[in-house]
């Protein structure tokens, strides 16, 4: 069956919606580091992607900032970009008619309750209070739970590397010499501060602004404040959000969703229960059809002599 990860989580925490109310996010999510992307003013430079590579000792990127053949297609972070920019045809609002296209970054959205903290067995990935989710490599069973886990299918694996392969994501520069809560190589780099850094609460404030001084520009949505349970990644957008690669979730996170199922099938040894009598009908079944075939064959007795 061919169904993308974002496909399955649409019907699957819709389902978890009606079942349960979501967690409540933190009470410090506001003084989470966070970033704010105005795609009504990003102009693809991709200056973003070189800051990056250079801050956590990656290649280059692929192909230089003023190849625009970088847009030829929909890219995705790997394990040797962690954050790229995207390229949709149309105009980023309705009052920059002007411009032809819209550009979006992508990388680790650090949500507020991420999946793939949740479904990590041993805790390789954790979220971090200051904001980050971050990963050590040192525990990490490369079981890959938390790719298929995360609704914007960011976390890469470095399958290049036989030896001591990783699971690979944005940081938020935490893992580099800056710190969790310094400006991120990205943020930095913007020469259009279509990149804002600071606390999460503090950016709500200044996106609803925006929407408010140029509602022209911009819809009234400010992405990642309620989806997937909420962001440290906000996205301020003038064409609906669909349109430029951002998933459409429900204000819940899919670890409500993976953790009710859990806590349910391993509550009382529901799993093993499930697993012998699924095998003991299975056994059930195959002698029949045994029997069937041949009239003359004694029935099964359990193994008592008649």
């Amino acid at each position: 069956m061919n169904i993308r990860r974002r496909d399955f989580f649409k019907v699957a925490l819709a389902s978890a919606a009606a079942v349960g109310p979501a967690r409540a996010a933190s009470n410090d999510a506001v003084q989470q580091a966070a970033c704010l992307v105005d795609t009504a003013l990003c102009i693809g430079c991709r200056k973003c992607e070189e800051a990056c590579n250079r801050a956590n000792a990656l290649p280059g990127p692929d192909r230089p900032a003023d190849h625009r053949t970088a847009f030829c297609g929909e890219r995705r972070p790997t394990d040797r970009a962690l954050t790229v920019v995207n390229q949709y045809p149309g105009t980023p609002s309705r009052d920059q008619r002007h411009r032809r296209e819209t550009y979006a970054k992508v990388q680790c959205m650090h949500c507020l309750d991420p999946a793939c903290v949740s479904a990590c067995i041993v805790g390789a990935l954790t979220k971090s209070e200051a904001g980050p989710v971050r990963y050590d490599a040192r525990i990490c069973l490369g079981c890959r739970y938390c790719m298929v886990a995360c609704p914007f299918e960011i976390p890469a694996y470095q399958y290049r590397e036989a030896l001591a392969p990783r699971v690979v994501k944005c940081e938020f520069c935490a893992n580099t010499s800056r710190g969790p809560t310094a400006n991120p190589a990205c943020a930095e780099a913007c020469p259009v501060e279509a990149l804002v850094f600071g606390q999460r609460g503090d950016l709500l404030r200044l996106a609803r602004q925006r929407i408010a001084d140029r509602p022209d520009r911009y819809l009234d949505i400010i992405y990642g404040e309620r989806e997937g349970g909420g962001t440290c990644w906000l996205y301020l957008v003038g064409r609906s959000p669909s349109e430029i690669g951002l998933p459409e979730l429900p204000g819940i996170s899919p670890a409500r969703l993976t953790e009710k199922l859990q806590h349910t099938v391993f509550r009382y040894g529901a799993l093993p229960l499930a697993a012998y009598g699924a095998l003991g009908a299975l056994m059930w079944h195959s002698r029949r059809r045994e029997q069937r075939a041949d009239p003359t064959r004694p029935a099964d007795t359990g193994g008592r002599a008649r």
